[in-house]
C-alpha cells in the first residue's frame, strides 16, 4: 500500500469556505488545572478544551460529513447515503444529507446510547441495527449487503479528514503558540485532519492520540510500526473511541502525523468527566473526556495543552452514574 497518502492545507482551507453554513466556529477555553494532576505538578502547564460539544450534533463529525457529502453529485445524492457508526458520524451524516435533500440510512451499533440513536431519527435517518463486529466488518470492507445507496465512511474519507482537519485551523488562530494537542482516536479521522492541519500550520505541535486501555489499537499501531488490531478489546462507555483495529489505509496519515498515544483507565476516563462538568459546566462523553484525561497524566508535557473534547452525547442517567461513582 502506498504511503503517499496526504491531506493538503488547500484541500482543508477549501472545506472551511464550506461547512459553516451548518458547522460553527467552536470556542477554545482554558480549564484550570488540578493541583493534584502529574499536568499539575508539570512547571508552566496550561490546559485549553476544544469544544466540539457546541456543534449542533454535539460532536465534530458534521464538519467532516458535510464536507465529504456537499462534494457528492445530483446522481449520487439521488441514490440516496448510508453510513456506519456508533453514533456521533450518524447524526453529522443525517444532518448533512438532509441538508443536502438526500435519503440517509445509518448502520448503528446496538451499544450506541439511546440519546445518539434518538438524535438519529430526529435528523430524518433510517436506522439498521447491528452487532459491534458486523459494523466494525463494515468499516474495514466499506461495503454491507444490507445497505443500499452511496456510503460515506465515517473517517476513512479524505473528505471527511479534511473537514474534521479545520478544527486544527481553529486552534492555530485561537493559540498559535500551542504545544502539543491530544485528540480521542476511534478510527483516526479526526487526528489525521487536525495533525494534517497543524503539521502544516506549526511542525512542531506534538499531535497526541487518547485511548482507553480497553481499546487502545493505535497505541500497539505505533509499537510494532504496522497497523495492528487490538487484543483483547472491550466494549465500554468510551464508545467513540478505541476501535478494534487501525485500518491499514488509515496507517500512512497516523503513522506519520501521531507522535504517541496516551492509554488512560476508565476511571481517569469518568474521573475527567466529572472534572469538565464541575469547572467548565460541560458534558463531556466518554471518548471527549478520554482526550482530557490523557492530558491530565502530564505525559504531554508543559506548555500550552489542547485537548479536543470531541462530543457530549451521553445518556445522561449513565453520566449521572459515572461521574458520581468517580469521587
Amino acid at each position: 500500500m502506498s504511503t503517499a497518502r496526504h491531506i493538503s492545507l488547500e484541500v482543508i482551507r477549501d472545506a472551511a469556505s464550506a461547512i459553516y453554513g451548518v458547522a460553527v466556529r467552536t470556542p477554545l477555553v482554558r480549564l484550570p488545572v488540578p493541583d493534584d494532576s502529574a499536568l499539575g505538578r508539570s512547571s508552566g502547564a496550561e490546559l485549553y478544551l476544544k469544544l466540539e460539544t457546541l456543534q449542533s450534533i454535539g460532536s465534530f463529525k458534521i464538519r467532516g460529513a458535510y464536507n465529504a457529502i456537499r462534494q457528492l453529485t445530483p446522481d449520487e445524492l439521488s441514490r440516496g447515503i448510508w453510513t456506519v457508526s456508533a453514533g456521533n458520524a450518524a447524526q453529522g451524516v443525517a444532518l448533512a444529507a438532509r441538508t443536502r435533500g438526500a435519503s440517509c440510512s445509518v448502520m448503528v451499533m446496538d451499544t450506541a446510547p439511546t440519546t445518539k440513536c434518538a438524535a438519529i431519527e430526529r435528523l430524518g435517518a433510517r436506522l439498521i441495527k447491528a452487532s459491534h463486529d458486523e459494523c466494525w466488518q463494515t468499516v474495514e470492507s466499506h461495503t454491507s449487503e444490507r445497505m443500499d445507496g452511496v456510503f460515506v465512511h465515517p473517517f476513512d474519507d479524505d473528505r471527511f479528514i479534511a473537514g474534521n482537519a479545520t478544527t486544527g485551523l481553529e486552534i492555530f488562530e485561537d493559540l498559535p503558540d500551542v504545544d502539543a494537542v491530544i485528540v480521542p482516536v476511534g478510527g483516526g479521522g479526526l487526528i489525521a485532519g487536525l495533525g494534517s492541519a497543524l503539521h502544516a500550520l506549526k511542525p512542531g505541535t506534538k499531535i497526541l492520540a487518547a485511548e482507553p486501555k480497553t481499546a487502545a489499537p493505535l497505541a500497539v499501531s505505533l509499537r510494532a510500526g504496522a497497523a495492528s488490531r487490538f487484543p483483547d478489546w472491550e466494549a465500554s462507555f468510551v464508545d467513540g473511541a478505541g476501535g478494534k483495529a487501525i485500518l491499514p489505509s488509515m496507517w500512512p496519515l497516523l503513522s506519520t502525523l501521531v507522535d504517541d498515544s496516551i492509554v488512560v483507565s476508565l476511571d481517569e476516563v469518568a474521573h475527567a468527566m466529572r472534572l469538565v462538568a464541575e469547572c467548565a459546566h460541560i458534558i463531556a462523553e466518554g471518548a471527549a473526556a478520554c482526550a482530557v484525561a490523557a492530558a491530565l497524566t502530564g505525559r504531554a508535557g508543559s506548555g500550552k495543552i489542547v485537548a479536543v473534547v470531541s462530543g457530549g452525547n451521553i445518556d445522561l442517567a449513565r453520566f449521572a452514574s459515572l461521574t458520581t461513582d468517580s469521587e
